[in-house]
């Protein structure tokens, strides 16, 4: 098959979060087309891109591995990558702060946009479960990983049977009032400190719940917006020519016909493909 003619998609920034490589939920191969389809000028990883919580030597499959392969080839490209830790990869805000070549390791992110201040984190330091009892969190995580394994051999009989897919988590999320008061008190405490700040955008992760809209309060207005996840809803935050916008993978027209020209994929073993992704990555190093 011959490589893609269709050129890729510019984006000035692309906000990725929650895509939880290494557990069984993430979406890796959408994933990896979507960032093949993309030419972004700043590439942020906003929190839980590796999940470490869940990984295990038995699962990180080859899909996995060449997603984390075409973040470290934009940076060989001299992609700006800042990578913004989370909780499910907590353990790498040990490093930080990292700067290598054109990528950095943080814990926040504040830049500018048209004269205006956008502050950029995962979101996890709101959460009361993390802070004080991770270790229900994390038992919360597996039953969540769970969850998605059973929703996705559901959907597969769904879809043999020629009925509509659903989703088990995001039915809860819109109908369980605690979760919805989660989410909501999520998103009024995330706008309250970036107003307090005199911020113009906060963007978070972690809730799983792409959203764009302007919260406001006595001191101010800010515009909240969250990139959502690659476990159910396949989403990211695009910002071009001064515009944010939510993208979400499934109602994408343009990747159909980048993915129809897309060459297979290399057909290599996991522990080669690994092999090669090290090496590729001392590469980086050396710039």
């Amino acid at each position: 098959m011959k490589p893609s003619t269709t050129p890729k998609r510019e984006v000035d920034i692309v906000v990725i979060s929650d895509t939880h490589l290494g557990a069984f939920g993430c979406h890796a191969n959408e994933l990896l087309s979507y960032l093949k389809s993309i030419k972004p000028g700043l590439l942020i990883l906003n929190g839980d891109i590796i999940d470490i919580w869940q990984f295990r030597k038995s699962y990180f499959p080859k899909s996995h591995m060449l997603v984390i392969r075409q973040i470290i080839g934009l940076i060989a490209k001299k992609t700006n990558v800042v990578y913004i830790c989370g909780n499910h990869d907590e353990l790498l805000r040990r490093f930080i702060p990292l700067k290598i070549s054109s990528f950095s390791l943080t814990n926040k992110l504040l830049i500018n946009l048209d004269h205006k201040k956008a502050w950029i984190f995962h979101g996890d330091v709101f959460d009361v479960t993390m802070q004080y009892s991770k270790w229900l969190a994390k038992l919360g995580s597996v039953g969540y990983d769970l969850l998605i394994m059973i929703n996705s051999i559901v959907n597969f009989l769904l879809e043999k049977t020629g009925r509509e897919k659903i989703s088990f988590s995001k039915k809860i999320k819109h109908t369980v009032k605690t979760a919805v008061s989660y989410i909501n008190k999520f998103e009024e405490t995330a706008a309250e400190i970036a107003i307090s700040k005199g911020y113009s955008h906060v963007i978070c992760g972690h809730i799983h719940q792409p959203e764009i809209r302007k919260i406001s309060n006595q001191d101010g207005e800010v515009v909240y917006l969250n990139s959502g996840d690659w476990v159910e809803n396949l989403s990211s935050l695009e910002y071009h020519k001064g515009v944010w916008r939510i993208y979400r993978y499934r109602e994408d027209e343009f990747i159909k016909s980048f993915i129809e020209g897309e060459m297979e994929p290399e057909n290599l073993n996991d522990k080669e493909t690994f092999s090669k992704l090290l090496q590729e990555f001392k590469l980086v190093q050396k710039f």
